[in-house]
C-alpha cells in the first residue's frame, strides 16, 4: 500500500518525507502496533539508528518474543545460526 502526502502537507507541517516517515515509525512502535523492526524499516533505518532515535526521545525500547523470533529467523536466513 502506498500513501502519497501532499507536499503543502509537509511544508505546513516544516518536515521532510524522511522526518514524517520516523515520526509515524515512532508512534507507531510507542503505541506498540509496530515491533522495532516493523518500525525501522518504516523509518528506512538500521535499527540500530532507530534505537539511536528512540534513545535520543528517552523512549524505552520493548523487545518481546515474537520479534526475538524474527531476530532468529533473519540470523538462520543469513547462515549465522
Amino acid at each position: 500500500m502506498s500513501l502519497t502526502i501532499p507536499d503543502d502537507v509537509l511544508q505546513s507541517a516544516r518536515m521532510s518525507e524522511s522526518e514524517l516517515r520516523q515520526e509515524i515509525a515512532v508512534i507507531l512502535f510507542q503505541k506498540e502496533k509496530l515491533t522495532l523492526a516493523q518500525a525501522s524499516r518504516l523509518a528506512q533505518m538500521s535499527r540500530f539508528q532507530f534505537q539511536h532515535l528512540l534513545s535520543s526521545r528517552q523512549i524505552p525500547v520493548h523487545y518481546d518474543i515474537v520479534e526475538f523470533e524474527e531476530d532468529l529467523e533473519t540470523l538462520r536466513q543469513l547462515g549465522r545460526l
